[in-house]
């Protein structure tokens, strides 16, 4: 009775079960809560800090444009807008760039975009996109019902329609399923929610042929994946594969709400005046951030530091498998996006890690999310690697 008045009284929706622990201030890789316990942050606020908490150069940043100015609407020219959108097509293979908030409204305006490509191609019927089973892209009504997935889209009506799934890595279903309604295949370079599932980099070279093939556009959620979590700008980059349009957001924000869908110049062309819009997408104070956060990741050597801090997360992810065959039988991912396949709930394991203040992310599959900061210090894995072991050999000694 209790507790269902506390939960009466809390003005929060109930849509999260939340740790009771209050972040209040943070640094680098760490965090210190509301009762002054110092928290080592491999989650990242799921995979957003991507340079740690309050990092100067974007502390920075926030500080100097907040005296400026920090909204103006798309009525008005942005500068930071301009500089950021030409940074990331100078990087990338894109060469359009329209800013927003969130990786689901970025996921939203590549639907949006490619749906609007064939309708201006006087081929209006084409508007159906592929997607995988297991995928995550999003809360809204249009992304739940490309994500496919039951527990999100129940309870909310009809499932939008023009979306069809496909089993993960089944080549002959995704062939099958590609028809003269087909627009699109939308896919992760690899499944985050979905428990960090990697699509092999030749998997990707086929998506790209078989668009190629089929005149269909090729859409990549790099939501999590993007700017530099797999130790290259965009997970695409690897494989050599680009697509005709990518979601980005998450870390390209370093904490501040930033999302972006970038695209090349032909199917952009058909998103005209009028045809997609956002009110606070692209402001100069999220604009300002967004380009401190590419000052960093673009610095030379930054890209190949986080491959290598990978390569030792990695080697030290391996050596707990080895000493807990009962608990976790592999790791999956790539650069620093990598995860525990677990062999018990994985829920019991990361609040394990809780009870040693080591912040992790459970996933889809019964894995466990590892996200450092992409500046994560040597010392700081091997400190979270032994608090793993500690979590780890309480956990098996309470079982």
């Amino acid at each position: 009775m209790e507790q269902a008045l506390n939960q009466a009284s809390d003005p929060l929706f109930g849509t999260y079960n939340r740790t009771p622990a209050a972040m209040v201030r943070g640094k680098g890789a760490w965090a210190w809560d509301k009762n002054g316990n110092k928290w080592l942050d491999f989650g990242s606020g799921i995979a957003v800090n991507s340079l740690g908490h309050a990092h100067p150069r974007l502390v920075e940043a926030v500080r100097k444009q907040a005296g400026e100015i920090w909204h103006t609407s798309n009525l008005f020219e942005i500068e930071g807008q301009t500089r950021l959108a030409q940074r990331l097509v100078d990087a990338t293979f894109a060469d359009k760039v329209f800013f927003c908030n969130s990786g689901a409204e970025a996921l939203e305006g590549c639907i949006k975009t490619a749906r609007r490509y064939f309708y201006d191609a006087d081929q209006p019927d084409r508007y159906e996109i592929i997607t995988f089973e297991g995928a995550f892209h999003g809360r809204t009504l249009a992304t739940i019902a490309a994500g496919g997935q039951q527990k999100y889209l129940e309870g909310f009506g009809p499932k939008a329609s023009g979306f069809t799934q496909v089993p993960f890595g089944d080549h002959e279903a995704l062939k099958a399923a590609i028809g003269p309604q087909t627009a699109a295949i939308l896919v992760e370079p690899i499944q985050g929610e979905g428990g960090v599932r990697p699509v092999p980099d030749q998997c990707l070279r086929g998506l790209r042929e078989l668009c190629d093939e089929h005149g269909i556009l090729l859409i990549y959620d790099e939501v999590q994946t993007g700017v530099g979590r797999t130790g290259w700008l965009y997970a695409y980059e690897k494989s050599g594969a680009a697509p005709d349009l990518l979601a980005t957001a998450k870390g390209l924000g370093g904490g501040f709400p930033i999302g972006a869908f970038l695209a090349t110049e032909a199917v952009a062309a058909p998103m005209v005046p009028g045809t997609h819009g956002t009110t606070f997408g692209g402001n100069a104070l999220a604009m300002s951030v967004g380009n401190a956060v590419l000052d960093v990741v673009l610095e030379d050597g930054f890209l190949d530091m986080v491959r290598q801090k990978a390569g030792r997360l990695r080697q030290r992810m391996a050596q707990i498998v080895d000493t807990y065959p009962d608990l976790v039988e592999a790791v999956y991912g790539e650069g620093l996006l990598s995860g525990f396949k677990a062999k018990v709930p994985a829920g019991q394991l990361v609040a394990a890690m809780h009870a040693e203040h080591l912040i992790t992310i459970p996933a889809g599959a019964n894995v466990i999310r590892i996200l450092p900061p992409l500046n994560v210090e040597d010392a700081e894995i091997d400190e979270a690697m032994a608090r793993v072991d500690r979590a780890f050999s309480t956990f098996q000694a309470s079982a």
